[in-house]
Formats: C-alpha cells, sequence, structure tokens
C-alpha cells in the first residue's frame, strides 16, 4: 500500500489457511501432572466438527498439538480448548501458540518435516567431525523379537506410557556409527 494511503482496518480479512502449534498450560491443578487435562484437550481436538469433517487437520506431539485449516476453525478450536477447561474447573491456564501462514503455495506441517529430511538424507554421512550422529529406525535383531508385549517385557516396577509402544514392537532406535 502505499505512503499516505489510509484503510479501513476493520475490514481486513484473515488468511484463509495456517499451521498453529500450541502448548496448552493448566496452571494451579492439584498435582503437578497435567496429562488428565491434556487427554481431555485432545478429545476435544479428536472430536471437533471441524476435524470430523476434514476442515482441520491435527498431530499430537511431546509439547503440544499442532493444527492446520482455516485461522478462524484452528483459532475457535484452541479457545474451546480452553474454555473446556475452564468448565472443569481449572481456573487459569497460559497458552502459547505460534501461527504460521503462507499465500504462496499450499504446504502442510509434514511437507516442512519432509524438506528437511530430504536434505539430511542428502548429507549422505557427511557429517563433521563431533557432530551427533544421525538416529534412525532399524529393524529389531531376530534375537530380541519375541511374542511378549511391551508392558510384559517391563519389570513389574516399571511402566510404559507410550500409546503406541507394542506397535513398535519389531523395531528400536538406532544410532548410525560416523564411518
Amino acid at each position: 500500500m502505499p505512503a499516505g494511503t489510509t484503510t479501513d482496518y476493520g475490514t481486513v480479512g484473515l488468511p484463509p489457511k495456517c499451521t498453529a502449534d500450541f502448548c496448552l498450560v493448566p496452571l494451579g491443578t492439584p498435582d503437578a501432572s497435567v496429562s488428565k487435562q491434556i487427554a481431555e484437550v485432545q478429545r476435544l481436538v479428536r472430536g471437533h466438527p471441524d476435524v470430523k469433517a476434514g476442515k482441520v487437520t491435527w498431530s499430537m506431539h511431546s509439547a503440544g498439538t499442532t493444527l492446520e485449516g482455516s485461522w478462524s476453525a484452528v483459532t475457535n478450536i484452541i479457545g474451546q480448548a480452553h474454555q473446556l477447561l475452564h468448565d472443569q474447573g481449572v481456573v487459569r491456564i497460559q497458552t502459547d501458540i505460534r501461527i504460521g501462514s503462507r499465500t504462496d503455495k499450499k504446504q502442510t506441517a509434514q511437507d516442512k518435516v519432509d524438506a528437511v529430511e530430504r536434505l539430511l538424507a542428502a548429507d549422505n554421512n557427511q557429517e563433521e567431525p563431533g557432530t551427533v550422529s544421525r538416529i534412525r529406525k532399524q529393524p529389531l535383531p531376530e534375537r530380541f523379537v519375541t511374542d511378549l508385549s511391551v508392558s510384559q517385557r517391563h519389570s513389574k516396577d516399571t511402566t510404559t506410557d507410550a500409546p503406541n509402544a507394542t506397535a513398535m514392537q519389531g523395531e528400536v532406535s538406532g544410532v548410525i556409527p560416523d564411518k
């Protein structure tokens, strides 16, 4: 817009699509763990009409949730997550939100990850000495594969809260040694 031109800022629209990463932190809960509250937020996200209709996609990770969709739908879900927990007695919630939008091309969160992975794959083990080796999933050696579930392999004093630990039974993360 040329300098000196005025705009009716009340008519400025919203970006049509965005990617938002949010980390909702309930404060003042009875104990240090907030996993119950986060599970409630995930139920909201997964059961939300815009998610079920395919208008918003999501992925949960260890430090929050990524939502992709229209600006209105994405920010609406985050606001509803706040209200859901307030309705359940959480009086204070702090949320960190990072929202990105672009107009030059369509790009998903997975597209961004894939672009970096392609660059790393192109490195072809050309890492500088002293850098951390890349990690990849490798098939578990046959001598370690059993019919026992992950929970049965743990001693009775240890547990796993990994939701897909059984599905990962046949894989192990291993460090690729420097050559």
